[in-house]
């Protein structure tokens, strides 16, 4: 108990003298006994349950994104089942965006009304629900709508989620906790996407979706019994209606620059990431036990690097952090893009890239985006951060998906463009990244 206390403590005297200041660096008078007062009434866990926890975050947390990553290895499955066009796949990957968008938005305004705990509980199992109609789907109908039901639900996890390790963890170790949360996109790509592709390719597309619903219980029953109540922060910031909270959450400029970094950076990386598996059958030729190592090369070195820019976010600045990976990331999106027509080891290689320097530009970011409020608005703010992120999504798919021509089995046209139009988007990004202050 004296440990936890000692911890407590600690954390408030870095918090209240970190956030007791403003953009000049001068301590504001009477920060630090408000900041006290929130602490208090929020339960720090100690350091080995604090990494239980976030262990639980990351595992939903990959749950989640394998729900919505596994629709795109599986592309050629679901387009040879139903007869649909490039333009129609990529519809359902923007129907579970554009309902996430749509869920965040509600979120926004009350999400720091609840405990996060029975936030997080209660959408994880419209996750498990959206999730078996996937698997039980069949007909495309079926299957979009099945889409819009998961993304309605899954689409807010990952705030929640971030926003738990914002009250949680002390901003100085914030940028590793926010990287070990998401090192659930490698595991999706070393374990679930493989692993999809091969069950998919010998059971059919179904499976992996009822295997994926089953986990997800496994997982719920163990965060209702490790993640503790988190109602801080209603305490401290009080219950507002549905149009103060937005009201509250917009006036602050900084969030607006948080907003159009996300947005940016998303729709950089979303008009390129959905159509990758389908222009590797396609354009490259590639076998799905090729496709597999593919996603299993990528995901499986970003095990190290992500953890190494959450590392580097938290001993330098995010902005530039987030400014180097950007400009590296250039150069695996223009090769993506392109069908150079060379070796598996090429295409290896490439995919290493990609996945190093695309993915890893989200670890500095969301880092730089969740020090942007102070914790009575965090939730607010995560949850309308979420809301961009999927409309961007959203519109991403759709508009990669308009770019792209294809003719029967033939290869897929107008993924040069793509890339070149993503790239300058993400140069973009790197104006607004600059603009956002850290708060707490």
């Amino acid at each position: 108990m004296k440990v936890r206390e000692a911890h407590i403590a600690s954390y408030g005297r870095r918090a209240s003298v970190q956030n007791g200041r403003n953009s000049s660096g001068s301590v504001r008078v009477g920060a630090a006994p408000r900041l006290m007062n929130n602490l208090g009434s929020i339960l720090m866990p100690d350091p080995r349950r604090e990494r239980q926890i976030l262990i639980v975050l990351t595992l939903m947390s990959f749950t989640n994104i394998l729900d919505f990553m596994i629709m795109m290895p599986l592309a050629s499955h679901l387009i040879r089942e139903f007869g649909i066009s490039t333009a129609e796949f990529g519809l359902l990957v923007s129907a579970y965006a554009f309902a996430a968008a749509t869920s965040s938005l509600l979120m926004a305004s009350i999400a720091d009304r609840f405990d996060r705990k029975r936030a997080l509980l209660f959408v994880y199992v419209g996750l498990i629900v959206g999730t078996l109609g996937c698997a039980l789907a069949p007909t495309y109908a079926a299957l979009l709508a099945a889409r819009t039901v998961a993304g309605l639900f899954g689409g807010v996890q990952g705030s929640i989620a971030f926003s738990i390790v914002g009250d949680m963890v002390p901003d100085e170790r914030r940028g590793r906790a926010m990287s070990m949360v998401m090192l659930s996109f490698s595991l999706s790509a070393v374990l679930g996407v493989p692993l999809s592709i091969y069950v998919a390719g010998h059971g059919g597309w179904h499976i992996p979706f009822f295997a994926l619903a089953v986990v997800c219980c496994l997982l719920l029953v163990v965060a209702a019994r490790l993640v503790p109540s988190m109602r801080g922060h209603i305490r401290a910031g009080g219950p507002v209606s549905l149009w103060q909270g937005y009201a509250e959450l917009f006036r602050v400029p900084n969030h607006w620059w948080a907003f159009a970094t996300t947005a940016l950076l998303t729709l950089s990386g979303m008009m390129v990431i959905p159509y990758i598996a389908p222009s590797r059958v396609a354009n490259e030729g590639m076998t799905e036990m090729q496709l597999s190592l593919f996603y299993l090369v990528g995901g499986a070195i970003t095990l190290f690097t992500r953890p190494l820019f959450g590392d580097m976010s938290d001993r330098y600045s995010r902005a530039k952090v987030y400014y180097w990976l950007v400009l590296l990331s250039i150069i695996p999106m223009v090769l993506i893009t392109q069908t150079l027509g060379g070796s598996f080891p090429l295409q290896l290689a490439v995919s290493a890239l990609f996945f190093i320097f695309v993915s890893g530009r989200f670890v500095p970011s969301t880092a730089l985006v969740s020090a942007a409020s102070t914790s009575q608005l965090r939730g607010r703010l995560m949850s309308f951060n979420s809301a961009v992120q999927n409309l961007a999504t959203g519109l991403a798919a759709l508009l990669g998906g308009a770019m792209l021509t294809a003719t029967g089995s033939g290869p897929i046209a107008g993924y040069e463009a793509v890339g070149y139009l993503s790239c300058i988007i993400a140069l973009a990004s790197l104006w607004t990244a600059f603009k956002v202050r850290a708060v707490s």
